[in-house]
């Protein structure tokens, strides 16, 4: 196969150089937690997962719950053990995060109480954080460095 003839897609799935220790500690402890948001969504925090549902999504709230707990729970494994597909999971995961931000959005437009950020100030101040979580997991992960669709510099 030629240097032209592999696309994006192809590019994706190749194996990369190492992301450096740095990277891998932080990729890794960050799927440890989001591993652990998910068992949570499952269990014994998902009352305080459903104050982010937004209200207006056409789906039942207790299967939007468990649904993303499962989805937490693989990109939390994804990012602990499949580090040589660090790149597609870095992607997934920063994907995933943009997907729930409106459910953050929501809660704080509608004063739902949760996980504590029982003010509208605190709610507030939840949201900055979702676009820094979209950097960590892609700088981690070193997705947007190795991105499959940029161009190398000759």
């Amino acid at each position: 196969m030629t240097e032209h003839s592999s696309g994006p897609l192809s590019r994706l799935f190749e194996k990369k150089p190492s992301a450096g220790i740095v990277r891998t500690i932080v990729r890794v402890v960050l799927g440890v937690m989001i591993l652990g948001a998910g068992i949570g969504h499952l269990t014994v925090a998902r009352e305080e997962f459903q104050a982010q549902v937004p209200p207006w999504l056409p789906l039942d709230v207790d299967f939007v719950v468990l649904a993303s707990g499962v989805v937490e729970i693989l990109l939390g494994l994804a990012l602990v053990f499949l580090g040589r597909y660090r790149v597609v999971v870095g992607l997934v995961a920063a994907l995933f995060f943009i997907a729930v931000f409106p459910g953050n959005i929501a809660q704080w437009l509608e004063g739902r109480d949760g996980f504590g950020l029982d003010t509208d100030a605190a709610r507030f101040a939840r949201l900055f954080f979702q676009p820094v979580l979209v950097l960590v997991v892609l700088w981690a992960t070193g997705a947007w460095r190795d991105r499959p669709w940029r161009r190398e510099r000759r």
